[in-house]
């Protein structure tokens, strides 16, 4: 196996300078550098990365914290993810919590402990001690789809009042005037901003807020049938549904073939 001292002899340059090579600690002219990287690569030497990180203070790793991976919205978004790190020569650690508040203390400490350079999080909602851990740990951190309560964080979100919002008048624009909904888990952000949209506009069109059309899916696929099911069984009930989950709406699409209506 090569080592520093075999691309330095190979390249004719002194090991300071393919340390500085690597880890960008000081200024190499373009003929050094170039030469240093052709050593390497017919060496096939690959610097160690715990002393690299020792050096440099960064490890070239970035956490992610999804929610629920066995949802293709997450799935989609991790290879987004990991596409980006990887033109940036950066690895990724992915961790999965079902949406439970051990698993994401658990999974902040492991990624804590690997000296991670950032992390991509999608908070469960239900807490948040640990997130603010990870601030005093100074550790750069972004929430992706959701956000957590009282924590000052850069956040990669959707216009979920404003989704929400057009869905509803939608449906109040083709003539429906009881709307059922299936909402996700209140704690999550999306969830009760989705809320706040259909809210909005039932308001605006003087149309009243019937809690007996507001049924909880959980954001899983049974728990949207069961609330579908729910909804089509009230004495009353609604004429359309709005499904606020990618994983609620195929539940919900089964309950309604369930009764019998495509």
């Amino acid at each position: 196996m090569s080592t520093i001292n075999d691309v330095a002899e190979e390249a004719g340059v002194s090991v300071a300078t393919v340390s500085h090579v690597i880890n960008g600690t000081r200024y190499v002219s373009n003929e050094l550098t170039e030469r240093v990287e052709e050593a390497m690569e017919k060496l096939g030497y690959r610097p160690n990365a715990v002393a690299r990180s020792l050096k440099t203070n960064k490890t070239q790793t970035i956490g992610l914290i999804a929610s629920d991976l066995s949802n293709p919205f997450f799935s989609s978004l991790l290879r987004g993810v990991e596409d980006s790190a990887l033109k940036e020569d950066y690895s990724l650690i992915v961790c999965n919590t079902d949406e439970t508040l051990d698993k994401e203390k658990l999974y902040i400490d492991v990624l804590s402990g690997r000296k991670i350079d950032g992390l991509l999080i999608a908070p469960t909602g239900k807490s948040d001690e640990n997130l603010r851990s990870l601030q005093k740990r100074n550790i750069p951190m972004v929430f992706i789809d959701r956000k957590a309560k009282g924590i000052e964080a850069d956040a990669v979100l959707s216009d979920n009042v404003s989704g929400a919002s057009e869905a509803t008048r939608h449906l109040v624009d083709l003539g429906h005037k009881k709307i059922g909904i299936i909402l996700g888990l209140m704690s999550v952000s999306t969830t009760r901003e989705r809320l706040e949209g259909y809210k909005k506009v039932l308001g605006e069109e003087g149309l009243e807020y019937d809690p007996d059309l507001v049924k909880h899916g959980f954001s899983q696929v049974t728990g949207g049938a069961q609330a579908a099911e729910e909804l089509l069984s009230l004495n009353s009930p609604p004429s359309a549904i709005f499904s606020t989950n990618n994983l609620m709406t195929i539940g919900a699409m089964q309950g309604l073939m369930n009764e019998g209506l495509s």
